[in-house]
């Protein structure tokens, strides 16, 4: 098992998984993965919390056609900020804005992935996401060191096939944790 200081040094890339304890109504049962950890701070976005709207109301404020295969597909609210900025998280293509995450994921902010995803040609597994999670210089580690957070693996199966109400206790049952056997008090067991 890797140490505590080697996963704070390399959160990028990372799920974050609030832990039960955690009562922030901004984060209460979210899965976040991590898409930027610097000395600067954190950048996150919230991958199982529904937001309101919905990709035809999205596509259409952005004068895109829609298709009919997203008339179900969920967005994301990503966390507490920015919530008019766009994100698409995505295994595969590279369009104007796109960074990589890790090896497994891209993030792209762009409108050329919308256009292409309209049109059917976008990135097979994707993930829309309306505004993101950001944590201070340090403020993060903190939070981790106060076992505010579970942190784990990035797990494609979570982000792009598990229904997003399932994805808080599917991360948790990947660590080999039972959640019926965590404390409600921070640092204990």
């Amino acid at each position: 098992m890797r140490n505590n200081q080697s996963i704070i040094d390399n959160l990028t890339g990372q799920l974050l998984i609030a832990s039960p304890n955690l009562n922030d109504p901004n984060f209460y049962k979210t899965v976040t993965l991590i898409c930027e950890n610097n000395a600067m701070g954190s950048l996150g976005l919230i991958i199982n919390r529904p937001a309101t709207n919905s990709i035809e109301e999205i596509f259409n404020e952005l004068d895109l056609n829609s298709v009919n295969h997203f008339t179900n597909v969920p967005i994301m609210q990503g966390g507490p900020m920015g919530s008019e900025r766009g994100f698409v998280i995505h295994k595969d293509g590279h369009y104007k804005h796109t960074s990589k995450i890790n090896k497994q994921f891209n993030i792209t902010t762009s409108r050329d992935i919308l256009e292409e995803m309209s049109s059917g040609n976008g990135p097979k597994d994707s993930l829309l996401v309306l505004g993101y999670a950001g944590w201070g210089a340090g403020q993060l580690e903190d939070e981790l060191k106060t076992n505010s957070w579970l942190c784990a693996p990035s797990d494609d199966n979570i982000l792009f096939n598990t229904p997003y109400d399932s994805r808080w206790e599917y991360a948790i049952q990947r660590l080999g944790i039972n959640i019926n056997n965590m404390s409600n008090e921070i640092g204990h067991a």
